[in-house]
């Protein structure tokens, strides 16, 4: 049986500071300060997700007030200073908003960071009403589960399933999150199995595959 993997839904902080569209270019300010977050989805109407405003969006302006740029290089970038010159969340923001659902993996909310070089993503319902936020700290958390809780999941989820007759044979240690599996087991063709099995635990560091086939040494 394969472990559970953990969800967006599972880890997001469900505590959302957004904006909305009308809101000021100092009001985002002020509440990414409050808030200690470096971007805030803009939400219109019930909470339907339409943008994000993140620092990167803001300090375009600061660019903007730089005389340093030459005007060949401002040139260049004119629609960067056309949002520049904005003042309001609709103009500011990016939009459509990069989003994930509440049921995606973590490596998939992962991958929608990298491949869009964002720090965090708004979680959204079927109708792209907000339901939380997923940062990359978030991702994270899972590797702070307690060892114990480790232990008991790799048991009850992997041994006692691909060593229904030797699971009282195995042993299992975890240790900062590396997992150590030891003892002896009828059917080596499963130990590949069950290291690969342990290693898709949410939350395990490394796997360290001690088993042996009974009989061995």
């Amino acid at each position: 049986m394969t472990p559970q993997p953990f969800t967006v839904a599972d880890v997001m902080t469900t505590k959302v500071v957004a904006v909305q569209p009308g809101a000021e270019f100092k009001e985002i300010v002020a509440a990414m300060e409050r808030w200690k977050v470096t971007a805030v989805p803009v939400v219109e109407g019930e909470g339907r997700v339409v943008g994000v405003v993140s620092e990167a969006d803001l300090l375009l302006k600061e660019e903007f007030h730089d005389h340093r740029l030459g005007l060949v290089e401002q040139m260049r970038r004119l629609d960067a200073t056309a949002k520049a010159g904005s003042r309001r969340a609709e103009d500011l923001m990016t939009s459509p908003a990069v989003t994930v659902a509440p049921e995606a993996s973590l490596p998939q909310a992962a991958r929608l960071m990298a491949s869009h070089h964002v720090k965090r993503l708004p979680v959204v319902d079927t109708n792209g009403t907000i339901q939380g936020i997923v940062s990359r700290s978030d991702l994270l958390k899972v590797f702070l589960r307690p060892d114990e809780d480790l232990a008991a999941e790799v048991r009850h989820d992997v041994v006692e399933h691909v060593f229904p007759l030797s699971q009282s044979q195995v042993d299992v240690r975890v240790d900062a999150g590396v997992v150590t599996l030891s003892g002896e087991v009828r059917d080596s063709g499963l130990i590949p199995l069950a290291a690969r099995l342990v290693r898709a635990v949410e939350g395990v560091v490394d796997v360290r595959c001690e088993l042996t086939a009974q009989g061995r040494t």
